[in-house]
């Protein structure tokens, strides 16, 4: 057993250990109510008595103590993790000094495995055909099941031109498969903008991460300069970002009300507004999403949706947007938990609902792998997918001409009915 996780686990079933001895002599001592922590970690110690005195062999308490741990952190926040003081060291050492990586983001899948959430545009993970949904089985030989979400990341990161090597499972495919990426710098996606016929604008976004909004506004300007009176915002696969610059992002097509409100047990509540001031543009305006989008873009997509200023199209998007940071614990680690959850104008947590677009659309099918010898692909083997028409594109501007019909006929009725009204006056 790799010598990180032995000190994990000794360290965990310690924890762990204590807190049942406690939980026994409280649960005692007095008649607990049903809401008690220490209730239920009387029914965990008798199920882990059951497990060590019935279980069909002699377990490893260490690596059902482990479990116990990651299931518990797991059961409230897929992203959140326990990482021991040398892997804590070794996750701020990347942070300080990411090097080079493959471009993917991670959260739990299942419960226990390590699925992607998205893999940015144009890294070895993109280009290799990893995609949401995909679920990395082992890093280098090392099963990802029980291990924590953020030493994952830390293991895919290592020095520019060195290989790092998955154990791929995709739900379409019968067994998993061997995938060689090689590590590089990552360059952030650049935002692309275009008007797609003489009226209708499209930018696409990747990356939402801070300051990001103020891009995208320079790129509506130039599309409406050259003539644009609808809008494509593009946030398919935006991933790499930070969920307070959805709020920015949703402020420059929004002239009033509540974009988001962030709040949490020790997070001071804090609503974000729509300031007129900052609206670049106020014509018909579609948002795309996938199963990619999260982040900054469901905080954004949210917003507009609920407020009626845009329509949806695409797939549901991932489901997180919250603020995390490491919780420093006695022996050195720490827990990377949620400590605050964005909400949209209706009240309802992102992260526990997701966005689900009005018009429902299937995204692009993943590349699939094209194996060189059994269950072994080279990248160079990668069967290059049939280019196919962008059927939420095509439904984006199906929409976008239906609310372009209703803008213009609304004028038309207007005038009589204002005219009547004076009348009455």
């Amino acid at each position: 057993m790799n010598s990180r996780f032995q000190n994990t686990l000794v360290t965990v079933s310690g924890i762990l250990v204590a807190l049942l001895l406690v939980g026994v002599v409280l649960g005692q001592n007095r008649q607990a109510p049903p809401t008690d922590p220490y209730r239920h970690l009387n029914v965990f110690t008798e199920v882990l008595a059951k497990i060590k005195s019935d279980y069909v062999e002699e377990p490893d308490m260490k690596s059902v103590s482990l479990g116990a741990v990651n299931g518990l952190l797991v059961s409230i926040d897929p992203f959140a993790c326990y990482l021991n003081a040398d892997q804590y060291k070794q996750y701020l050492k990347t942070l300080e000094n990411p090097r080079a990586g493959v471009g993917l983001i991670l959260s739990r899948k299942y419960g226990y495995e390590i699925g992607v959430v998205a893999s940015i545009p144009g890294s070895p993970a993109e280009k290799a055909g990893l995609a949401t949904g995909d679920i990395i089985e082992a890093i280098n030989g090392i099963q990802t099941r029980d291990m924590p979400l953020a030493y994952a990341d830390v293991l895919l990161h290592g020095e520019p031109g060195t290989v790092v090597e998955l154990r791929v499972l995709r739900l379409s495919r019968p067994e998993p498969v061997t995938v060689k990426l090689t590590r590089a710098v990552v360059p952030p996606p650049p935002l692309e903008s275009k008007m797609l016929d003489a009226e209708t604008g499209y930018v696409a976004a990747a990356d939402l991460r801070a300051g990001k909004a103020a891009a995208v506004a320079e790129a509506v300007r130039q599309l409406t300069a050259k003539g644009a009176k609808k809008l494509v915002l593009d946030l398919r696969n935006s991933a790499l970002s930070v969920p307070e610059e959805g709020a920015a992002l949703a402020d420059l097509f929004l002239d009033k009300g509540t974009i988001a409100t962030v709040k949490g047990q020790t997070v001071k509540q804090q609503n974000y507004e729509a300031t007129p001031a900052k609206t670049v543009f106020r014509g018909p305006l579609v948002v795309l999403t996938n199963r990619g989008t999260t982040g900054a873009a469901e905080v954004a997509a949210a917003a507009l949706a609920a407020h009626k200023r845009a329509e949806i199209v695409g797939e549901r998007t991932y489901g997180d947007a919250a603020v995390r940071k490491p919780v420093s614990a006695g022996d050195g680690g720490a827990v990377l938990l949620s400590v605050a959850k964005y909400y949209t104008p209706e009240g309802k947590a992102i992260s526990e609902t997701s966005v689900t677009p009005q018009h429902l659309v299937a995204d692009a099918a993943p590349q699939t792998f094209e194996e060189g010898e059994p269950g072994m692909p080279a990248p160079q083997d990668l069967k290059e997918p049939e280019r196919k028409e962008d059927a939420v594109l095509k439904k984006a501007l199906e929409v976008l001409t239906g609310r372009q019909a209703q803008a213009l006929a609304a004028p038309q009725r207007a005038p009589g009915a204002l005219s009547q009204s004076n009348q009455g006056a």
